[in-house]
């Protein structure tokens, strides 16, 4: 799964720590999840993408190997 999780903080300039505080997980998950080691589950993808006002698919892509 690739993701534009990275690029979407940027854009909205918030930390990876301020994230995770929104969705309620550590800042280490974030890092994970933006650097691939680790795919969110269906539910804090979502939550994820609500911190961010966009949908799922905005910032989370499937890749053909998924």
């Amino acid at each position: 799964m690739k993701n534009r999780l990275k690029v979407a903080r940027a854009e909205h300039n918030i930390s990876q720590a301020e994230l995770a505080e929104k969705v309620g997980v550590s800042r280490q998950t974030i890092n994970s999840i933006e650097v691939g080691r680790y795919t969110p589950s269906a539910v804090l993808a979502l939550k994820i993408a609500r911190a961010f006002g966009k949908m799922a698919e905005e910032i989370f892509q499937l890749e053909d190997s998924d």
